[in-house]
């Protein structure tokens, strides 16, 4: 399992919060102090919730499922891209689509009318259409790919979702609840963590403690991903072991009738020199 020090956490700057007048009363528990008119997270509790998010998007991964990234805000989303790219999870850095989750089949529709665009582009056809026409199925293209390019691989619901900030990212967090669908989420001090299953109090301003927790949850897909991998590995291997030992089961039951044949002929032999004997007495 990934393992985020207090050092890394202090020196990324996660435990600075927002300005005391800006606090949500319901992170209380998370802070740690007050100073200079900011709050200040306690980042020993902060590592507890990396683990238990961690542990639980590991487990996730493990299972074939997938977890949507949602980091909309500018210092968060180059960053976000990035790393979930590495482990082909879906995200959404550009504006979040109304109804992605609650109106799943249309947003399936959007996805496949790029993917048609696609084949129409290699199609011979496409030399016959207009420039004008061109240029317009171009730049439709082009809009639905910056909004969902990087969830086309999404076939179905996510089993949960990874959110930077739950402020900023309101509509996706009641889109997720309605469903049931879980919640895993960056909590700054003026952020409500009610109705977040997975809180990670820290600061989700600063670009450096976003790369360090979102990091920390890749590399919990990566370990999932691959402990799955070689569970398969294992499974393919288990029948290729029975089939070899079914071969040797029907092996030997050939040799059974060559040792009874062998006894018969033993007790001929025997009852042939029971009537040699007698005829010599």
């Amino acid at each position: 399992m990934p393992k985020v020090s207090f050092q890394e956490l202090l020196d990324a700057g996660a435990h600075f919060g927002h300005l005391k007048r800006k606090w949500n009363p319901n992170m209380e528990p998370y802070i740690f102090m007050e100073k200079n008119g900011i709050h200040i997270l306690d980042l020993q509790k902060t590592i507890v919730k990396i683990d238990e998010a961690a542990a639980a998007i590991k487990q996730i991964a493990k299972s074939g499922r997938k977890v949507l990234f949602v980091a909309t805000k500018k210092q968060a989303k180059e960053l976000v891209a990035e790393q979930v790219k590495s482990v082909g999870m879906p995200y959404v850095t550009e504006r979040w689509p109304g109804g992605m989750l609650t109106n799943f089949p249309t947003i399936r529709k959007a996805v496949k009318k790029m993917i048609s665009i696609d084949k129409l582009a290699k199609d011979p056809s496409w030399d016959n259409l207009s420039k004008r026409e061109k240029l317009q199925i171009g730049r439709q293209r082009a809009k639905l790919e910056k909004i969902l390019g990087s969830i086309s691989d999404l076939t179905r619901l996510p089993a949960a979702l990874f959110i930077v900030d739950v402020m900023k990212e309101k509509i996706a967090v009641r889109e997720a609840h309605r469903l049931g669908i879980p919640v895993f989420a960056i909590v700054d001090t003026n952020s409500n963590p009610e109705g977040i299953d997975f809180v990670i109090p820290a600061n989700d301003d600063a670009s450096q403690s976003i790369k360090l927790i979102v990091g920390a949850m890749v590399e919990a897909v990566r370990e999932g991903l691959n402990e799955r991998k070689a569970e398969k590995k294992d499974d393919e291997e288990v029948p290729r072991k029975k089939s070899r030992r079914k071969v040797k089961r029907d092996k030997a039951p050939e040799a059974k009738p060559v040792e009874d044949k062998k006894v018969e002929d033993n007790e001929d032999v025997v009852d042939d020199n029971e009537d040699s004997g007698d005829e010599e007495e």
